[in-house]
């Protein structure tokens, strides 16, 4: 249950393309290995509405969250952690050098207890895998 949800600064719209963006954290989270490819999911939410530090509108950011399940050791998660922020921040790496930008990426590990999940999408890849 990789579920990634990257929340940016609205001014990046013009900078960025956050189609490829999102495609670059999906193929980087299946590079770590660690993640079900069925349950991985890559959402981006335009933040139209921020203020940032001294209240400069040139300023811009990106925070992504990434909930995933328990049963990762803690070396795990971190290689797959660095592995993703590195693409992520190397793919970002120009607007570091022009401007004022932030970028964060936290993980969350959801109790498995309070965690309800419903899922077709894990059996048909499996179908397709084995059937072509």
């Amino acid at each position: 249950m990789p579920h990634f949800t990257i929340e940016y600064s609205a001014n990046l719209e013009a900078k960025v393309d956050i189609a490829a963006l999102v495609e670059l954290v999906r193929t980087s989270a299946i590079e770590t290995g660690i993640f079900p490819v069925g349950g991985i999911r890559v959402r981006a939410i335009r933040c139209e509405h921020y203020a940032i530090a001294d209240g400069r509108t040139d300023f811009a950011f990106m925070a992504m969250l990434l909930r995933l399940g328990e049963g990762r050791d803690l070396a795990a998660r971190k290689r797959a952690g660095e592995h993703i922020f590195a693409k992520l921040s190397d793919e970002l790496d120009p607007l570091f050098a022009e401007e004022g930008f932030a970028l964060s990426f936290d993980m969350q590990i959801n109790d498995k207890e309070t965690s309800w999940k419903r899922n077709s999408i894990h059996d048909l890849l499996i179908a397709e895998a084995r059937h072509g």
